[in-house]
C-alpha cells in the first residue's frame, strides 16, 4: 500500500498545512509550476518519494532537475504526469497520443488552476488535475489531493480544501 499526496501550481508558495495533510504520505506528486527549489526541498522533508514536472513558470534549477513528463509505475499501477496535459475530451496537443503510447491507469495534470477528477473511458484511465495549491491565480478554492494506491487498486482519493487564495 503506498499512500500519495498530489498538488500542482504552488508557484513559489508554501503552506505549512501540505505537511500536515500529507503526513504519513509515502510519496508526494508536484504537476508543475513549482516556482522554487525550497518548495521540493520542503516536501521531500514530508515523504520519501518526491516525484516532480516541471511547468510553463518553472525555470533555471527547477527546469534542470524536472522534466516535462513522467511516466512512471507505483505497484500494479501506471502514472503518466505532465504539467500541461488537458483532460478527457480535450487533452493538449500530443498527450491522446502519448498517453495511448504508455497506456497508465492515472493521468496527472496540472495548469489549468481547476481541480478536475474525472475517468476517461476511452483510455480507461483516471484523469486528476489537483487544481492549485498556491495563492497567485485566479482559483477560489486551494486544493490538494490524496489517495492510496493497493496493488493494482486505486482507493480513498480524496480532495482536501485548503481555502481562498488570501489564505
Amino acid at each position: 500500500m503506498t499512500r500519495i499526496g498530489i498538488l500542482s501550481d504552488t508557484h513559489s508558495c508554501w503552506d505549512d498545512r501540505y505537511a500536515i495533510h500529507f503526513a504519513g504520505c509515502d510519496e508526494i506528486w508536484h504537476a508543475g509550476d513549482i516556482g522554487c527549489l525550497d518548495t521540493l526541498q520542503r516536501l521531500r522533508a514530508i515523504a520519501p518519494v518526491v516525484r516532480a514536472v516541471r511547468g510553463n513558470i518553472d525555470h533555471g534549477p527547477v527546469a534542470r532537475l524536472c522534466p516535462e513528463v513522467l511516466d512512471f509505475r507505483v505497484e500494479g499501477v501506471g502514472v503518466w504526469m505532465t504539467h500541461i496535459g488537458g483532460y478527457p475530451g480535450h487533452y493538449a496537443a500530443g498527450v491522446r497520443r502519448m498517453l495511448i503510447d504508455s497506456r497508465p491507469r492515472i493521468m496527472v495534470a496540472g495548469h489549468s488552476h481547476i481541480l478536475k477528477v474525472m475517468y476517461d473511458n476511452e483510455l480507461q484511465l483516471l484523469h486528476i488535475n489537483p487544481g492549485a495549491a498556491g495563492t497567485q491565480g485566479w482559483q477560489r478554492k486551494r486544493t490538494l489531493i490524496r489517495l492510496v494506491i493497493d496493488g493494482d487498486q486505486i482507493r480513498d482519493l480524496e480532495v482536501i480544501e485548503l481555502g481562498g487564495t488570501a489564505g
